[in-house]
């Protein structure tokens, strides 16, 4: 029943109900106007549903799988079927009512109609299957290209630069012989952070606010380091702060503008600015640094676009710019929420 329901709902599709009705009217038309008989018509109308219901669904039934043998038994049983179904509604039920010669009962018109029902019912019934298979491969290819991302995701606690880290831990052992407090400060600061990435590659999606946070954290890291090189600024729009967004989406582009920033040796402000519009949320990132194009072998950039593309369906844009002396990174993103597989 489960396989006739289904069958029943594909046909009642546009795509194929409007040319079942293309066929169908045109046969019923001429079975009225050719025939004599009161009851051709409703046989006509009979005929034609049983063909259009019955010939796909028998098809899906006794679609041929397996071996060769077993194939071609249910070929046969499909065929028979056919041949029953057609004898029955064409022959058999018009004498059992005395109903007189038809346009549609006749004995050419029978082996037209047997011949309808086999290709018809193979040709919506393999559709039918067709349509539905390759839903559950893009189903099944869009679930594992979100594995994988998961998977990236999962790879984004290793993301941060490992000199920059490890240069942080040595300053962290040396502060813990000469200054308790900025040790201590930095120790806290570093936890903190790690904790944030633990946690957000087990959601779904979370905040801006807690992205925002994330990113001020990597901020005051690199300042335990050395307060007088980084300046930083950061603002955010209240109703955007409100607004989900994939896990750690900023924290390549922050992590990019500072190593490509102060780390390189440029001077200048570092800001990251949130805007909320009726549609979309706007947040810039500007850092001190000529933007000089794609870097060869950067895979921070690569993944945010795919994450993006995965989330967002193309509805996000993330662009980078030369802006003077100033590296520019500008993303936009949809108020709806992501994907929450993402």
């Amino acid at each position: 029943m489960n396989l006739l329901r289904d069958t029943l709902t594909a046909l009642g599709a546009p795509r194929r109900l409007i040319p079942i009705l293309l066929v169908s009217l045109p046969l019923c038309a001429a079975q009225s106007s050719l025939s004599r008989d009161p009851l051709a018509l409703p046989l006509g109308v009979l005929m034609c549903l049983a063909f259009a219901t019955l010939a796909p669904y028998l098809w899906r039934r006794f679609t041929p799988r397996g071996p060769p043998l077993r194939a071609l038994l249910q070929v046969l049983a499909y065929g028979t079927c056919g041949l029953i179904l057609v004898g029955l509604l064409g022959w058999a039920l018009p004498r059992l009512l005395g109903v007189g010669a038809t346009f549609l009962t006749g004995r050419e018109s029978l082996i037209v109609s047997l011949a309808l029902f086999w290709v018809g019912g193979w040709g919506l019934g393999r559709d039918i299957d067709f349509e539905q298979g390759l839903a559950r491969e893009r189903a099944r290819a869009d679930a594992l290209a979100r594995e994988a991302e998961r998977a990236q995701l999962l790879a984004v606690r290793a993301h941060l630069d490992p000199h920059f880290l490890f240069n942080t831990l040595n300053a962290i052992a040396e502060w813990c012989r000469e200054d308790g407090a900025v040790a201590e400060a930095a120790v806290l600061r570093l936890s903190s952070m790690l904790r944030t990435i633990l946690a957000g590659v087990h959601e779904p999606t979370w905040s801006l606010a807690r992205e925002l946070d994330l990113c001020r954290d990597l901020f005051e890291l690199h300042r335990v380091r050395d307060p007088s090189r980084l300046r930083y600024q950061l603002t955010g729009d209240p109703a955007a702060a409100a607004a989900l967004v994939p896990p750690m989406i900023l924290l390549p582009l922050a992590e990019n503008a500072i190593k490509h920033g102060v780390a390189a040796g440029h001077d200048g402000l570092t800001r990251l600015d949130v805007r909320a519009h009726e549609a979309h949320v706007e947040i810039t990132l500007r850092n001190p640094g000529p933007y000089l194009g794609p870097r060869l072998g950067g895979e921070g950039l690569r993944m945010v676009h795919r994450r993006l593309a995965l989330a967002y369906d193309g509805r996000a844009q993330l662009t980078l710019s030369a802006d003077g002396e100033s590296t520019l990174t500008e993303l936009t993103l949809p108020r709806s929420a992501p994907h929450l597989s993402t």
